[in-house]
């Protein structure tokens, strides 16, 4: 397994690229944004349903977007709430980094280490055909990891606070990704995954 711990053009081996950007916010910006995305986003556990049946976790989310259309993943569908200045000022600074526009952002709220999110892809019907995903990192540190469908190859990497990643071209065919839980994070980290939909 291959770990990075730096800014790289590309951390994938093949298949794909996924750029990581470092740190694109200070930490006092970063924390900032922490803790007001904590405070008035409009929270709620997540469902997912496995095998037919429905489960609440205990990680939260939220979806934003530029019109009132829906989402649907795992099972369940959502709909888009109205952008907030917050989130208006983050997209912004996304896009002039990845060179890319949006139109969505979904919000993931890991309350500590122990939370986490399996091996899956991002690739909903939905979504515009290897459009680029950015996912910006706001709080505690965590491992992200990235598994190869056919070769089983893993990479993975430590987001830090206010760091930008995104996975770019073909990425979400070939490769799964996870956010692995650890008992050794205790502090929060808000994810904002920014999206293109097709509308």
């Amino acid at each position: 397994m291959k770990l990075f711990d730096t800014a790289v053009d590309n951390i994938l081996p093949n298949d794909g690229v996924v750029r990581y950007f470092g740190a694109v916010l200070d930490k006092p910006k970063a924390d900032n944004y922490l803790k007001q995305l904590i405070n008035t986003i409009d929270w709620q556990h997540d469902e997912v349903v496995v095998f037919g049946k429905k489960h609440v976790t205990k990680r939260m989310v939220a979806w934003y977007g530029d019109a009132d259309f829906s989402y649907t993943y795992s099972g369940t569908t959502r709909q888009a709430s109205p952008w907030i200045q917050e989130l208006l000022e983050l997209k912004e600074l996304v896009e002039k980094l990845t060179g890319t526009t949006y139109n969505s952002c979904l919000l993931n709220l890991y309350h500590h280490g122990e939370e986490g999110m399996g091996w899956h892809s991002d690739n909903e019907d939905t979504l515009e055909p290897r459009a680029t995903i950015a996912s910006l990192s706001l709080g505690a540190e965590r491992k992200f990891a990235f598994k190869h469908r056919h070769t089983g190859e893993t990479v993975s990497i430590m987001l830090e606070n206010g760091s930008l990643l995104a996975m770019m071209n073909e990425v979400q065919e070939y490769w799964l990704h996870s956010l692995p839980k650890t008992k050794k994070v205790h502090e929060p980290r808000v994810n904002l995954t920014f999206r293109r939909f097709v509308v």
